[in-house]
């Protein structure tokens, strides 16, 4: 199923969408006397979510149910994830862009959920770097807490797929790598959306294509299969360090990063998923 989040009057609502058509989670509990939460973080930790696919199939039974225009806006799937995890150098070609010698094992930071920002936010650059970059990731969005899974197991843990933006201020880090962390965790500086692909939506992950787009022109561009570390590997390797709940966001790395400055748009554009685009402006 294809998972997301819209802006309304009202706040966000989660909602799933089915062909063509968006049906929010209130529609949902309104046309079937259901009582599921309006966020889609709640129904994601709900771990099971065979009861919702019920619901929703039945709802998308009525005509009258659910958005076909354009005019909705999409907003991040949530903001307030327990975790988010970025892996870096996860393409030999980006390691090498950077100078930096290639991992052996994952190497892995993490982000505060305050970086968290939608399709259409603006990507905004701090006046304490003179030079950010923007990074077309998958995004992996864990489905059940877990520890210790092996690669065999990963595909049940796994709640779905998502493109992200992952931006960092480079010219920080290259001062001291232990500055990663500050480099990472300026605010705007995580976008995921607009759609959340469960893993049955999904026929080919390793020949996925990623790109990292600025202007329209694709910049760096790389298949899932040339990653150093698959996402399975990712998800077996770091259960091992810590225990993964249900909505924790694992960005597996970038085929390569493009600076940014105030008036360019930047997106991530991956096959068969809706791009996620975000224009760039200045403090």
């Amino acid at each position: 199923m294809r998972w997301c989040s819209i802006k309304t009057a009202d706040g966000y609502l989660g909602a799933v969408l089915v062909q063509d058509r968006l049906i929010t989670f209130h529609e949902l509990n309104a046309c079937t006397g259901a009582t599921f939460s309006e966020q889609l973080l709640d129904v994601i930790q709900l771990s099971d979510i065979s009861a919702l696919e019920g619901v929703v199939m039945k709802a998308a039974e009525k005509d009258a149910i659910g958005e076909r225009n354009n005019s909705i806006r999409f907003c991040a799937p949530f903001y307030s994830p327990p975790k988010i995890i970025g892996i870096g150098l996860n393409y030999r070609e980006h390691a090498v862009d950077l100078g930096a010698q290639t991992p052996t094992e994952p190497t892995s930071f993490m982000k505060p959920r305050t970086t968290i920002i939608g399709p259409g936010d603006t990507i905004v650059l701090p006046v304490e770097s003179e030079r950010v970059t923007a990074e077309a990731e998958l995004g992996i969005i864990i489905g059940k807490r877990c520890k210790r899974v092996s690669e065999e197991n990963v595909d049940s843990v796994i709640f779905g797929y998502v493109p992200v933006l992952d931006m960092t201020a480079e010219d920080i880090l290259q001062r001291n790598p232990r500055f990663l962390t500050r480099a990472k965790s300026f605010d705007t500086f995580f976008s995921f959306g607009p759609i959340i692909l469960t893993p049955d939506e999904i026929k080919d992950l390793p020949n996925l294509t990623i790109n990292t787009v600025l202007n329209g022109k694709s910049v760096k561009s790389n298949q899932i299969r040339n990653m150093m570390f698959s996402p399975k590997r990712i998800v077996s390797f770091f259960s091992n360090v810590l225990t993964f709940e249900p909505g924790d966001i694992i960005s597996t790395g970038t085929p390569g990063a493009v600076p940014v400055k105030n008036g360019d748009v930047v997106e991530c554009r991956i096959d068969g998923f809706p791009n996620l685009s975000n224009p760039v402006g200045g403090e």
